[in-house]
């Protein structure tokens, strides 16, 4: 199966308290919004791009992608965000991304499919040498009920999905760069000097 018959999803759902509650992925990077910047780096590798959001949804229809928001109600986590793009995805295979990481690897949907595939697993997920990166990983629609179960029974941790599945490991050793987030002002200001 080649990469571009996946379906991507940036997750912009979270509610970023430790931003004073402004919506990451509409704020500028660089002179253009973020997320919409992740949304084109992304676009060359798959076949279809969602935005999970819950807020500001004409804001980012406006970047070219549907748009969905959380089936479970509560808040429940970028879990709830994945779930929603489980179900609504065209591809049987689901890309995350955050959407406060703007260095996207032009490599990234080949090495997690090679990963799932190599490793014979359903999940994939990215690790930078030193600890994984829940958010970032690859799902197959397969894992939907299972999912959805773990968010009824209370469940919100990733780490403690992936403990329930085989999970596969992509290893992006040496390249932390990808793995860059913004979680607050100060952080956002560095991230911006970056090359």
């Amino acid at each position: 199966m080649p990469p571009a018959s996946l379906t991507a999803v940036v997750l912009a759902g979270g509610r970023a308290t430790r931003m004073g509650g402004a919506d990451k992925g509409l704020r500028e990077f660089r002179g253009r919004p973020l997320a919409a910047q992740i949304c084109e780096a992304i676009a060359p590798q798959v076949a279809e791009v969602l935005i999970s959001a819950n807020r500001n949804h004409a804001e980012y229809r406006a970047f070219g992608c549907a748009v969905i928001e959380d089936e479970l109600s509560g808040s429940l986590g970028p879990l709830a965000g994945m779930h929603a793009a489980l179900r609504a995805a065209a591809y049987p295979w689901l890309l995350t991304l955050p959407c406060d990481s703007p260095f996207v690897r032009p490599d990234y949907a080949a090495r997690m499919l090679e990963a799932a595939r190599a490793q014979n697993a359903q999940l994939a997920v990215a690790h930078d040498g030193m600890r994984a990166q829940p958010v970032h990983m690859l799902l197959h629609r397969e894992l939907t009920a299972d999912l959805e179960n773990f968010l009824r029974e209370g469940g919100r941790k990733i780490d403690q999905w992936h403990a329930r599945h085989n999970c596969a490991t992509a290893d992006f050793s040496g390249e932390t760069r990808m793995f860059l987030n913004a979680n607050t002002p100060e952080e956002w200001a560095e991230m911006e000097k970056m090359e």
